[in-house]
């Protein structure tokens, strides 16, 4: 059966070492037959959350930007992919946000089951792909029917084009392919 996928980038370099890792697993779900959209988050603007859980009673935020959208994708997908690369151990500040602006998602009959995290990093240790699925899955946790189905960590990747050649590339390429 097809999925509806969608990929977000937090990377703010537009062919930055996650961006990379997203594209391969785009191309991968696609010649799997699968309807897939990429989105990067480097052009969109997304306000920090405020808190006020209004979003939990109106399924909306009151706060009206580019989160709205990419939200509404959320929605109705049934697979999510986040790309991002890693800040201090830890998932970039615009996924963050982007994931904080979600909270209406919490309430709502939302599609998803399947969630997916490519994460590239300048620090190569088990340490840095540990902490920063601990600090993503606060949110996966969140989604009683959704679960991390898979993730893949490219370490010791810095600049741009750092990751060419990389055989991470190709296992975000095959699990794009396996959804």
């Amino acid at each position: 059966m097809n999925k509806k996928v969608l990929i977000v980038s937090s990377s703010y370099r537009t062919k930055g070492n996650s961006a990379r890792l997203a594209e391969e697993f785009y191309k991968g779900a696609k010649e799997a037959g699968n309807e897939v959209e990429f989105l990067s988050l480097h052009d969109k603007t997304i306000g920090f959350c405020r808190g006020c859980l209004v979003c939990q009673k109106t399924k909306r935020c009151v706060i009206s930007d580019d989160a709205d959208s990419i939200r509404e994708k959320m929605l109705h997908a049934d697979v999510l992919v986040f790309a991002t690369p890693v800040y201090y151990y830890g998932i970039s500040g615009q996924l963050k946000t982007l994931l904080d602006r979600c909270n209406p998602l919490y309430s709502s009959d939302y599609k998803f089951r399947q969630i997916y995290l490519l994460f590239a990093a300048a620090e190569d240790g088990e340490e840095a792909e540990q902490r920063t699925l601990a600090n993503f899955d606060g949110w996966v946790v969140c989604y009683e029917k959704a679960a991390l189905f898979g993730h893949v960590f490219c370490g010791g990747v810095n600049d741009v084009g750092d990751i060419e050649g990389n055989p991470k590339l190709g296992e975000a390429y095959e699990m794009g392919r396996s959804v």
